[in-house]
């Protein structure tokens, strides 16, 4: 039946005895694809039915469905056409695994950050109703995406809508309470049907026209209604109490069901809120009992459950994990504090030596920050654990409630530089930028796992704000015997040379030891520099080294504006030291998904790619300095002879 279903009208026109079926072919649809190539599939396993459901509710693409985060999204992207693209699935120029606007018609919002689903339906939705259009907004949003800051604020906006706008919560984990049996059904059902809802809105409007005490009478009503609810515990009473109409908790795998009160909510004229109890992993017994070790896969064995990639030595995360954890059997007053990402972050084992000094606050990245400063300024050592990509949130509070007073909180930026398959909204490009322009922020990039824990030793100690950054992946074991003590604002200089001068930032250490040998079989004699502080910058090294070196080269996985290459360009320019600059770095855009080496290749970040456009930039300058030489003797000649000849002349006078 799969085969048969290029658009949500296939699916309409199926016999609706056929949908579990369908959806059992989904699951094995999902399994072959994501074991194949990687991507996310618990969450997906979850919500097959309640997506048939909504594609069966909706006028899709006229209607919009906004997903939150959007790693839910493969059985919508399989429902809308899409399905022979899963065998490029999170490849480079392939499939996204998140919804793109330019990919599909029924992609209406691209995602891949939590907690904006709300916010973004709700902008859709005042769109539409100032345009005077009639679509409907769907925003679907889990329940640890609930958790986020930002949903609330969005439900604080809903709630003076007098439009229709529906929010489907897709509750997989139990965060909000269940129901409390066959009362909150029959309300539930008596609260959507267009009777009940044309009574209660044609006794407010005959109730308000009462002269001297409509509207006050009306009010009473409301708030009796409201403490009724509250003695009978009538579940979802936060979101009544915004105004929001509250239905649910429905089973996520009756689809006939779903899809009734999805089409009846349709009808209301404002918001509603549609709570759906779902699976993560569901049909797949691996991801049911493991759905954290199942949310995002490698590829792997669908027998087993095994992944099949090569055993790799231990990841930068795993040397973070056990760094810090040595440090805190130490020192009693390091903490650690991580949104939502626990075993991401590598904080899983912290919080089992020390669950009383570990604090997960959701996703929650602006509060995680805030509440270090709080802690640094009572005395505690915090350390926030954060996806790159993902402290971005919190730039408000990095400079205000952190940088502005000086607190000590070390910032470990997990998954910094290119991350590869997740693409544009999960690569980490942008911290060296975004840290680097905060006064007071001290900003490090180790360049392998012995160099991350003593920098994180550094940190904690340092007594002010400290961000250390590391990629995703293995952590490189290479240059272990160069392992200098760490000083404040200085570099490493692992090799000395002459004329060319190679500034690489963290992981790019490796890389710029591959053009260093590149270099040294040219016959060119090079100095290696790893730099370690991006910010401040080891200004004092770097104007010796401008003394004898015509050329630099500085290597970084961040984006170029902003970047360690352009502040140490610009520094460079008002020493007037005459050298060139080459900053190899990623360009001034957003870069797509691919696995991480084919992405620096296509990118000029890759070893081979540095050293070529090296090898020509000395070439040239080399080139014109030859020039300049002969220039420079031809005019010396001319001017000596220019002198005989005046000699000459003054002798016959």
């Amino acid at each position: 039946m799969l085969e048969k279903i290029s658009s949500p009208e296939d699916l309409k026109a199926l016999d609706p005895g056929k949908y579990q079926e369908l959806a059992a072919e989904i699951r094995q649809f999902l399994l072959e694809k994501v074991s194949e190539h990687g991507g996310h599939l618990a969450s997906n396993l979850g919500v097959v039915e309640l997506t048939m459901a909504l594609h069966l509710a909706l006028d899709l693409p006229e209607d919009k469905i906004v997903w939150d985060v959007g790693h839910q999204s493969y059985t919508h992207k399989l429902l809308t056409g899409r399905r022979d693209d899963f065998d490029s699935l999170r490849e480079y120029g392939g499939l996204s695994g998140f919804p793109k606007r330019k990919e599909s018609q029924y992609d209406c919002f691209d995602t891949g950050h939590s907690s904006t689903s709300i916010s973004a339906g709700l902008g859709l939705v005042e769109a539409r109703d100032r345009l005077r259009e009639t679509y409907t907004v769907v925003s679907v949003i889990g329940d640890g995406a609930l958790s986020g800051g930002m949903a609330y604020e969005a439900l604080n906006n809903a709630s003076r809508l007098k439009s229709n706008f529906i929010v489907v919560l897709n509750d997989n984990n139990m965060s909000i309470s269940e129901s409390t049996g066959g009362f909150s059904r029959y309300l539930s059902g008596i609260r959507l049907g267009s009777g009940y809802n044309n009574l209660k809105r044609d006794v407010r409007r005959g109730l308000s026209k009462v002269p001297g005490v409509g509207e006050s009478l009306v009010e009473n009503i409301s708030q009796a209604k409201m403490a009724l609810k509250q003695i009978m515990m009538v579940p979802g009473m936060f979101f009544e109490n915004l105004d929001i109409t509250y239905v649910g908790p429905i089973d996520g795998y009756n689809i006939p069901q779903m899809v009734r009160i999805f089409e009846e909510a349709k009808r209301i004229d404002r918001p509603v809120l549609i709570h759906v109890k779902t699976k993560k992993g569901k049909g797949y017994e691996p991801a049911e009992r493991y759905p954290a070790r199942y949310h995002g896969v490698t590829p792997f064995d669908v027998e087993t459950g095994k992944s099949l990639a090569k055993a790799s030595s231990p990841g930068y995360t795993e040397a973070f994990s056990r760094a810090l954890c040595r440090l805190a059997e130490k020192d009693e007053r390091i903490v650690a504090i991580t949104a939502a990402m626990t075993e991401g972050t590598g904080l899983k084992r912290f919080a089992s030596l020390y669950p009383d000094r570990f604090y997960d606050v959701g996703i929650a990245e602006e509060h995680a920050v805030t509440f270090a400063a709080g802690m640094a300024a009572g005395g505690l050592k915090p350390v926030v654990a954060v996806y790159s990509t993902f402290l971005q949130r919190a730039y408000d509070q990095i400079l205000h409630d952190v940088c502005l007073q000086k607190l000590p909180v070390v910032f470990a930026l997990d998954r910094a530089g290119l991350v590869g398959s997740d693409g544009e909204t999960h690569h980490g490009m942008f911290d060296l930028s975004y840290l680097g322009s905060i006064p007071g922020m001290t900003v490090f990039a180790p360049k392998n796992r012995y160099e991350l824990r003593d920098g994180l030793a550094f940190g904690l100690n340092c007594g002010g704000p400290f961000a250390i950054r590391y990629p995703r992946g293995s952590a490189w074991a290479g240059l272990k015997e160069y392992r200098a003590p760490i000083e404040f604002g200085k570099s490493e200089v692992i090799f000395y040379g002459e004329g060319i001068a190679l500034l690489a930032v963290g992981a790019m250490v490796e890389t710029s030891h591959a053009v260093y040998e590149g270099l040294k079989e040219a016959g060119i004699s090079a100095t290696l520099v790893n730099v370690r502080f991006v910010k401040p910058m080891d200004t004092e090294l770097f104007s010796e080294l401008s003394k004898s070196h015509s050329l630099f080269v500085t290597m970084e996985e961040n984006v170029e504006t902003g970047g360690f290459g352009e502040r140490f360009a610009g520094w460079l320019s008002g020493q007037d030291s005459g050298s060139r600059v080459i900053k190899a770095a990623l360009p001034d855009g957003f870069v797509e998904q691919g696995g991480t080496e084919v992405l620096k290749t296509k990118l000029g970040l890759s070893a081979e790619r540095i050293l070529e456009r090296t090898l020509k930039v000395w070439k040239e300058t080399n080139r014109k300095k030859n020039n300049r030489s002969k220039n420079n003797k031809h005019e010396n000649n001319g001017k000596e002879n220019n002198r005989k000849e005046n000699d000459w002349k003054e002798n016959r006078k």
